[in-house]
Parts: C-alpha cells; structure tokens; sequence
C-alpha cells in the first residue's frame, strides 16, 4: 500500500504552534511518516529541540514512523557540527539533505532527502551503494523521469517518495532575503520569518503574485497539488507521497489523499474539497506534466 508522509515543517512556526499541530497529526491524520527536524536555517533549531523528544514519542505512541531530517544548507562550523551529531544517531531513520551530512553518515542506514537532487538512475544506485535506503525525488522532475527512478529504486530495495501537496522548494540561499527585506542582516534576523507562518508573499510590480519567501529559501507562490495524480505515481512504483505542512488544515488534507489512494472518494469531489480548505492560493501541477512548475494543467483531472 502507498504510504502518506509528512514532510519537516519548513517555517518558524512558534512552540504552541507546533505542539498543537503535531498532536492533531498523531490523534487524527491518516500519515505513516512524519519527518521531523530544522531544514532550513540553524537559528531556529533551537527553538523547537525542547520539545522535539515529546514530540517523537507521541507520534511513535500512534504508530507513526518518525525520520530526522538534516539541513539544506551546511555552511558554518556549528551547522555542521549539528549535522555531524545527527548523523551520528543509532536510528536508521535519519534523512539526509547536504552532502555534508551524506559524508557524517558514512554507509550506515539513511534516507535521501529531496535537497540532494537524485535526478537520475546512475545517482539513484551511487546513493544506495552509500547506504541508502528510501529516496524522496526533487519535485521538479517530470512523470517519466519519475517512472524511470521509481523502478531504479524498486529493482535496489529502496522507498522511493514524491512530493504531492504544498509548497515546492525552489532554491536555497547563503543570504536571508526575509530578513533583509525588514532592513536586518541575517546575523540580526530577530527571527522576523516567525510573522509568516506560510511563507512571505512576493508579488511583482505589476501585484501580481509570484513567490514566496521563506528565511533563506525561495518557494512556490501556489501550493503543488498532485492530487489527481496519485494514481498514476503509485501505479509507476512511487511507495511513499510526501505532504508538506502548510497553514491549512493539514490533518483533512492528508484524510483527502488518504481517501483517494484507497478509492473511498471521486477525485472531482476531492478536488472539490481540497479547493475549499486551500481558498486564498491556487494549485499548480506543471513540473508533473514537463512544463513550467508554476503551471495548473486541467486535463490532468480526468487523467
């Protein structure tokens, strides 16, 4: 069976924030996996580690697998002692996003997170000679190459995992453009990415919007919905699809998916509803169908 999994919160969500959040996930969401863990900027880390063991057990207590994720961005001396230490934990379910936490890791056990761009077959079979044992593929490639890696990581034993809702990543930055669009450094950030729980909008001189800004990195102004599509990803070998968290009611999105996967709802009445719980952004599915990723493609519907 096609396994859910939600992805590592990518924004400085507060404490209560969080709490609340990963207790409705452990009480209530149809997930396997949650990924846990500081993707983004090693400042907030700290900000979330009291309450990380907690965490842990009470999403264990309601049978879900629980994955560490590593930094994107490895640049300073204590990021990568950070990184160091986590790879250096006995759990196998570690995910790793930075060659530097690849190189901490050695060939014990480990998940490859999407940062690591598995583009290809070659690198694919190169990561599970490394210990790898589940890949999530970048969210940019497009249904072939996706079909290629998924029976590349079949025919290795691995997981392979897609992305399926909520914002893409598109770059990550040595610089925080969040910070310095309050006037502040990113060394002085005041952790001004704590007033966008969703991301900073971008629009363009035109108000139109475009992206979103979230600390150092760039995403997508539309939340990726792959709805539609899980069929076809689970059928070409996919065994796990990643959610992202987003301010929407993740637990009846997940319930969505859920609901399709097992043919227990209509895709267009899904569809509906996704719609109704995501009512101030729009979805996109371009990267899927090998066109630009900012994309809605509307025939995929009926597909």
């Amino acid at each position: 069976m096609t396994k859910l999994t939600l992805g590592p919160v990518a924004y400085h969500w507060s404490a209560d924030m969080r709490r609340d959040f990963y207790a409705r996930i452990a009480d209530e969401a149809p997930i396997d996996d949650v990924y846990l863990g500081e993707v983004i900027c090693s400042k907030r880390a700290p900000f979330q580690d009291h309450d990380l063991p907690a965490t842990i057990e009470r999403l264990q207590r309601a049978g879900k697998t629980v994955v560490i994720s590593t930094l994107a961005e490895v640049m300073l001396k204590r990021e990568r002692t950070a990184t160091s230490d986590l790879a250096q934990m006995d759990s196998a379910e570690i995910e790793v996003n930075n060659a530097a936490g690849l190189y901490a890791r050695g060939q014990r056990p480990h998940r490859v997170g999407p940062f690591m761009n598995a583009y290809n077959e070659a690198t694919i079979a190169w990561m599970a000679g490394q210990g790898a044992t589940h890949i999530c593929l970048p969210p940019e490639l497009p249904a072939p190459s996706i079909a290629i890696a998924a029976q590349t990581a079949q025919a290795l034993g691995l997981g392979v995992e897609v992305q399926v809702f909520g914002r893409v990543s598109l770059a990550v930055s040595a610089r925080c453009y969040h910070a310095r669009a309050h006037g502040r450094s990113k060394d002085n950030c005041q952790f001004v990415c704590e007033n966008d729980p969703d991301g900073m909008p971008l629009r363009t001189r035109d108000d139109a919007p475009i992206l979103r800004v979230n600390g150092i990195q760039t995403q997508s102004e539309s939340y990726l919905s792959l709805l539609p599509e899980t069929t076809p990803l689970a059928a070409d070998g996919v065994s796990h699809l990643r959610l992202m968290p987003q301010m929407v009611d993740m637990v009846a999105v997940a319930g969505l998916f859920r609901a399709v996967l097992d043919q227990h709802l209509p895709l267009t009445e899904a569809e509906h509803r996704l719609k109704t719980l995501c009512p101030d952004t729009g979805f996109s599915n371009g990267f899927y169908h090998g066109q630009a990723g900012y994309r809605r493609i509307a025939n995929a519907l009926t597909a």
